[in-house]
């Protein structure tokens, strides 16, 4: 890979590894409610949010992953701990899986999402292990795209034609993509089988 791919690589890399996430200590131990909550969550992760995006998280989202029976309703219109961690998960993993998905992945771990106590996995683990591994991954990510990044530059090593650095940015367009098809199907196939 020459090196301008190298440095756009790197630069993108690193704007992956700005976001940071809503650590449990961060989490109020306070009751919110939902004006609090959506702006508590959308001054946390500012960065997060898409292009075009206003909020990370809205009143409708919100009322949607309740009515959907993924989030226990608010006590007296207050959102507590456990609501949130809950809604952090929720909104990193609808991206890859969709609701039902997330819906039928959570059902045998956390049983009856208002009570913690028949908890399989408390919530609190299941979020601080996700925030591992996700620094995990992310880590094992950036040491491994440097070798496909070189085999993609093997790939247009032979071209003769002009932009060889928009051929190999398109390339590992389509790599990261298929990769992150491959793992999508995985997780959807092991909630299928499983849960």
């Amino acid at each position: 890979m020459n090196n301008y791919n190298e440095a756009i690589l790197e630069e993108l890399i690193e704007e992956l590894s700005l976001p940071e996430d809503i650590l449990i200590t961060e989490i109020p131990d306070l009751e919110l409610y939902m004006e609090q909550l959506t702006t508590f969550i959308d001054n946390k992760l500012e960065s997060q949010k898409d292009r075009g995006q206003d909020k990370v998280l809205t009143k409708t989202m919100i009322n949607n992953y309740t009515k959907a029976g993924i989030v226990m309703p608010p006590v007296n219109k207050k959102y507590n701990k456990r609501h949130i961690m809950l809604l952090l998960l929720i909104y990193n993993l609808k991206n890859i899986l969709s609701i039902k998905d997330i819906k039928s992945l959570f059902g045998p771990v956390l049983n009856n999402i208002a009570t913690p106590e028949d908890d399989l996995i408390s919530l609190e683990d299941i979020y601080a292990t996700f925030l591992e591994v996700k620094n995990i991954e992310l880590a094992c990510f950036r040491q491994g795209l440097p070798e496909k990044a070189n085999r993609i530059k093997a790939m247009t090593a032979s071209s003769d034609k002009g932009n060889k650095e928009t051929a190999e940015l398109f390339l590992i367009v389509i790599m990261l993509a298929a990769q992150a098809d491959a793992h999508k199907k995985l997780a959807e196939k092991i909630i299928e089988k499983y849960f």
